[in-house]
């Protein structure tokens, strides 16, 4: 085998079409399908496990994850369905189970669900059977089957209700079932009258409650299987109402079938709901999430709407936000909504920060990235970038990250994408369209056309590794174009058929062609001419590839076969099984060679090729593979197919280390951005900055208003608690005295309290120890009578034993004699039954023989009665086959006869339906002459009305003109005070200008004084340093001094250590002259330092001077500034009133005239529309 592996690393898809196909693992992992199969994603690390599906199925079905969220079940189709039951848990998702229907010929499960405590298993069969199983998983085997629903009643969801695991939900087309499993079987628990209802998805919210969507856009309430209230979905606040009155409620529930027949297309449909904590959230209609909060009062408010966002870069007439939604799901801890829809889309949104967003219509966003929703039919990477590009029917183009796992570019165009090839820098890239072939560049934040070719349907293009030439595919001829000068420099024509695939050599000298007509081709590049043909007409031809050094072809094709040609001839071929091959690839390193098949299967065969069938099959799609590619260093194999999904391979050896390749490919980061680009964002940032600065000095000035306001607060606030301070004061002062004062009186009060309870308690001794004594002796009277009667109770018992053994021995003697007397009678009996027996034998004999006899003759009378009947059973028959003939004819003459009848029924009802409706018409009609002739009416009054309103208008316009003169002459001279006035603070911002710069020249001195500071104490530091060190001098002579005190008594030790003290502390130089030089140091030092800290007094003095003066002066501008904008906001807000009021009457004037117009056409009008009606 080869010793080449690919390992699935990441997939960018949804697979559409699975019922429950999106569940939550943990807060940051989801499961979902994808290509054959199952993909656990973890949003933060962004990194995916997979977990493949079987090899003989024919596509997922159905997910579903068990409650404690370790176990996920996954129903395959085929010819006998499955359900296999993975292990989470397992970090390459352990197989634990594969459950069957049994003996049931059974091709598909629709839904599936977990029990809340995992152990039990219930799947819902397809059609025709529609049975529900239910299993116990663990260990494989069915508890219970039923039947659920029929060819027109089909079953959508089902369901285990949370609080009991034997009670089950059931829904579908007119379905709303509760089962119960009891006594070994599922026994339906509700009848309820739904079969007029389409019931899309449900949900249980309490142990009783269910609440159902269905495709009219109505959520239906279900206590205990009954139909009892529907949630009103048009109102904010949702109410339910129920009355207890039965016979009321069963009205209500037929008018709540009936409106759900009438329902129009243009209904919001309810696809999927989801129970939590607060309450539950429901899709409603295309792309809209409801979220519905629990009341007190047993109701549900609508309390937030979520939708998908619109995408900017589509195109397309059903906008993103159109989207149905398949699938919703909650995490573990209700943190985070993740949603599935129609077209292959994944979102999610934080319920966590539902609080913050305070407007009505919130926006989910993608929970990794937006996948093609169709087929894909391009692929390509290039050579200096780690990008792939893919284009799909779904009219987008999107160019991918392989590094960073992210979609960096996407655009939707109008035309389907069906062809894409990325020029080797990645700065450009080529798309096939069907009316165009374009040459585009990869910017930024978009994907623009700047070049446009006249290649119609274009299939297949390729740049050449150069990047100098492309080839593009028009039908069957290659066009050969030139990138730096877009001229075509040659057409290769040969192929008498579609071409389905093309490659570049490696030097670019040769292209290599195949075609549906079975031709390979291989070209020169600079002359257009065949170098070498291979032609098979039974086989057409899919995918070409050249070999890794370029001198052998790989083709595949509809033979079922890999085929290796050279010189013109088929070197080898790999032989087929039962599915073909679609695509090929060759590794750069020649090791391996990686074929996809029409089942979406990837195969993995070494080269040189095998003569047999040697290869590793890997799981990856669920539809036919239509591109795939190999990065140029052999780290990664891409893969694309017709289900949508782009699946990302590391080429790896079996040690699991990645290829070594001879090349070094350095990824660049140059991106491609326009002049115009540029020059908008720099305006932009320009703007910004000034706006920026704007908002800061706003900023600045409230803040300074702001600081001003809270600091006369301030002093107001304290001004008040000082005032309560001292009022409390002198009530807590009052209230000590009070308090001495009960305290002396509490004093007193125990004292005599004490003296009180002395007494008593004196008295209560003497009276108790008295009772005592005569109880003690009451007792001692009782223990006595007590012994007595203890030896009185065990003489009786004694006598009592005595009696029993004396009657138990009588008894036996008794019984004994009775058994001997009934072991004889038994004995007789026997004797007796032996010879009765042999009796009886005798008479059976006699009557036997005697029923033989019997039996004889009754036989012979039956067969001659036989006879005669079987005469007769020949005349019948020739006599009722002319009846049949007869019957048959009138049989036929009856159908006729129905058939007439049936006609004339229909023509019956269409004639009554006819009549009907014209008699509606004529309703109808009746209906509009009254009211015609009340608008008339009407309209008379209004014109009279409103001529009056003219006058009265006329009147009001003059006095405006009057007030409005008066009020430009009032204004004059305000606006001269509002010019003086700002003159005034152009004065003043002046002189503050000039404040600040004395600020900031004595701050430059403060900042000189504080420099020489510090070097100042920079040499205190060490001086004092030197200190220190002196005084640990100090410390050890002492020390070395004590320890040679220790040998007075002995003289040369003492003098040896005297000496070596003396060679150790005393210096060589005189230490005298240090001193005194030292001494001179430090005054000098002194006397500069006490100047410096004068000084600095002396400039802080005059900086605390300046501040107050510039405080001062800055106060005043303020209050002035702060009085002038509140004269200039009121002379603003009676300029606006002023205003509003003109345009308010040049309204009321012109609504006047246009009625003043309108009159004499409203006059007209009727007199047109009774003439019609007299012509009727």
């Amino acid at each position: 085998m080869t010793s080449v592996v690919a390992q699935a690393h990441f997939i960018f898809g949804l697979r559409t079409g699975v019922s429950n196909n999106l569940c939550f693992f943990d807060e940051q992992t989801v499961v979902f399908p994808c290509g054959n199969s199952c993909v656990c994603y973890n949003s933060v690390q962004r990194c995916q496990r997979f977990i493949p599906g079987s090899e003989k199925s024919q596509g997922m079905r159905a997910l579903a994850i068990s409650a404690n969220r370790r176990y996920l079940a996954v129903s395959e189709c085929g010819e006998k369905a499955t359900i296999t039951v993975f292990d989470l848990q397992h970090e390459q998702g352990r197989k634990r189970k594969v459950l069957t229907a049994g003996d049931m010929p059974v091709e598909e499960f629709v839904c599936m669900a977990f029990s809340p405590d995992s152990k039990y298993l219930i799947g819902q069969t397809g059609g025709p059977e529609w049975m529900l199983i239910f299993w116990l998983w663990e260990k494989q085997k069915v508890l219970a089957t039923v039947k659920t629903g029929n060819s027109n009643n089909s079953v959508t969801q089902v369901s285990f209700n949370p609080y009991n695991n034997m009670q089950l939900c059931v829904s579908g087309t007119g379905v709303f079932k509760l089962f119960r499993y009891s006594e070994g079987a599922l026994k339906q628990s509700s009848f309820p009258k739904v079969e007029s209802i389409n019931f899309l998805c449900h949900t249980w919210m309490t142990e009783e409650r269910v609440i159902a969507g269905t495709d009219t856009g109505r959520l239906l309430v279900f206590e205990s299987g009954d139909l009892r209230r529907e949630i009103n979905m048009t109102s904010k606040a949702v109410q339910e109402q129920s009355d207890s009155n039965s016979l009321y409620r069963q009205v209500e529930m037929k008018k709540i079938i009936d409106t759900d027949v009438d329902g129009g297309p243009n209904v919001l449909r309810i696809t999927a709901i989801l129970s939590y904590s607060k309450g539950f959230a429901c899709s409603l209609g295309s792309g809209t999430v409801c979220l519905f909060e629990k009341n007190d009062e047993d109701s549900y408010r609508r309390s937030k709407e979520i939708r998908i966002p619109p995408d900017p870069y589509s195109n397309e007439l059903p906008p993103a936000e159109c989207q149905d939604i398949d699938t919703m799901c909650i995490s573990p801890a209700e943190e985070t909504l993740a949603i599935s829809t129609d077209r292959g889309q994944l979102y999610s949104f934080s319920l966590s920060s539902l609080e913050i967003h305070k407007e009505e219509h919130i926006h989910f966003e993608f929970l990794s990235q937006p996948f093609h929703s169709k087929s894909i039919t391009g692929l390509s990477v290039c050579i200096r970038k780690p990008l792939v590009a893919t284009s799909s029917l779904d009219h987008s183009v999107r160019i991918w990250n392989y590094d960073t796992k992210v979609l960096e570019l996407y655009k939707e165009f109008q035309e389907e994408a069906y062809s894409v090839a990325l020029h080797p820098t990645g700065l450009f890239i080529l798309v096939g369209f069907s009316d165009k072939l374009r040459l585009m560049n990869l910017l930024i934040d978009d994907i623009r056309t700047f070049k446009e070719f006249t290649v119609r349907g274009c299939r297949e293009c390729a740049f050449s590794h150069g990047g100098h030439m492309f080839a593009a595919v028009n039908g069957n001829v290659i066009h050969i174009y030139s990138v730096t000068y877009f001229e075509n420099i040659l057409n290769l024509k040969g192929h008498n058929g579609k071409i389905r695939g093309i490659e570049w050599s490696l030097d670019d000298s040769r292209l290599v062609s195949c075609g549906m007509d079975g031709a390979v081709y291989e070209w020169n590049t600079q002359t257009g001419k065949r170098e070498s043909e291979s032609v098979l007409k039974s086989c057409s031809y899919t995918d070409v590839a050249f070999s890794s050094d370029c001198k052998t072809i790989l083709a595949v094709g509809t033979d079922l076969t890999l085929k290796e040609i050279q010189d013109c001839q088929v070197l080898r071929e790999v032989p087929a099984d039962e599915v073909a091959h679609t695509a090929v690839a060759v590794s750069h390193s020649g090791r391996v060679v990686f074929t996809g098949t029409s089942s979406g299967t990837i195969r993995a065969i070494k080269y040189p090729l095998p003569i047999q069938k040697e290869w590793i099959m890997y799981q990856a799609h669920c539809g036919p593979i239509t591109k795939m590619v190999i990065t140029f260093d052999d780290q990664f194999l891409f893969t694309v197919s017709e289900d949508g999904c782009l699946l990302m391979w590391k080429v790896i050896d079996k040690d699991g280390r990645g290829l070594k390749s001879s090349r070094q490919i350095i990824h660049t980061e140059e991106i491609l951005v326009t002049k115009s680009d540029l020059e908008e964002k720099t305006q932009n940032m320009l703007e910004l900055k000034m706006r920026l600065e704007e908002l800061q000095m706003e900023n600045e000035y409230q803040l300074r208003l702001k600081d001003m306001s809270y600091n006369e607060k301030m002093k107001e606030l304290s001004d008040k608690f000082t005032q309560q301070i001292e009022s409390l004061k002198t009530t807590q002062q009052i209230m000590k005295t009070e308090m001495e004062k009960q305290e002396r009186e509490h004093q007193k009060s125990s004292a005599e309290l004490t003296v009180k309870n002395s007494k008593e308690m004196k008295d209560l001794e003497v009276s108790y120890s008295q009772k005592l004594i005569v109880e003690h002796e009451r007792y001692q009277d009782l223990q006595q009578k007590n012994l007595r009667m203890q030896e009185d109770y065990e003489k009786q018992l004694k006598d009592a034993e005595e009696r029993k053994v004396q009657s138990l021995q009588e008894l036996m003697q008794r019984y004994e004699a009775r058994l001997q007397e009934k072991t004889q009678l038994l004995g007789q009996c026997q004797e007796e039954a032996q010879q009765q027996s042999r009796e009886f034998k005798e008479i059976i004999k006699q009557v036997e023989e005697d029923e033989e006899r019997k039996i004889h003759d009754i036989q012979i009378k039956y067969e001659k009665k036989l006879h005669t009947e079987k005469e007769i059973n020949t005349n019948l028959k020739g006599e009722t086959g002319l009846m049949t003939q007869k019957f048959y004819s009138l049989q036929r003459q009856i159908d006729d006869r129905c058939t007439d009848i049936n006609k004339l029924k229909q023509e019956r009802q269409r004639l009554l339906g006819l009549i009907r409706s014209l008699e509606s018409d004529i309703e109808d009609l009746k209906r509009q002459i009254s009211g015609h002739e009340k608008t008339n009416q009407d309209k008379d009054k209004t014109i009279s009305g409103l001529k009056k309103k003219n006058q009265e208008l006329e009147k009001l316009k003059f006095v405006l003109d009057f007030q409005l003169n008066e009020l430009k002459k009032q204004t004059e001279p305000q606006q001269d005070d509002i010019a003086e006035k700002k003159d005034r603070i152009h004065q003043l911002e002046e002189e503050l200008m000039q404040i600040d710069q004395s600020n900031t020249q004595l701050k430059l001195a403060v900042s000189d004084l504080r420099l020489k500071l510090r070097t100042r104490d920079k040499e205190m530091h060490k001086e004092m340093q030197k200190v220190k060190d002196l005084e640990t001098h100090l410390q050890r002579l002492k020390s070395d001094l004590h320890n040679c005190v220790g040998f007075i008594q002995e003289p040369r030790k003492l003098k040896d250590s005297v000496q070596t003290i003396y060679a150790r502390y005393v210096p060589q130089t005189d230490g005298a002259e240090k001193s005194s030089v030292d001494e001179d140091i430090q005054r000098a030092f002194g006397r500069h330092r006490d100047h410096l800290e004068r000084m600095v007094t002396s400039l802080k003095t005059r900086l605390a001077k300046s501040a107050e003066e510039h405080e001062k002066v800055y106060v005043k501008i303020m209050k002035e500034n702060v009085s002038l904008i509140t004269e200039i906001n009121e002379l603003r807000k009676e300029l606006r009133l002023v205003r509003t009021q003109v345009k308010d009457y040049k309204a009321q004037l012109a609504t006047f005239k246009k009625s003043n117009k309108s009159r004499p056409n409203s006059e007209n009008g009727p007199k047109k529309e009774t003439k019609h009606e007299d012509a009727d």
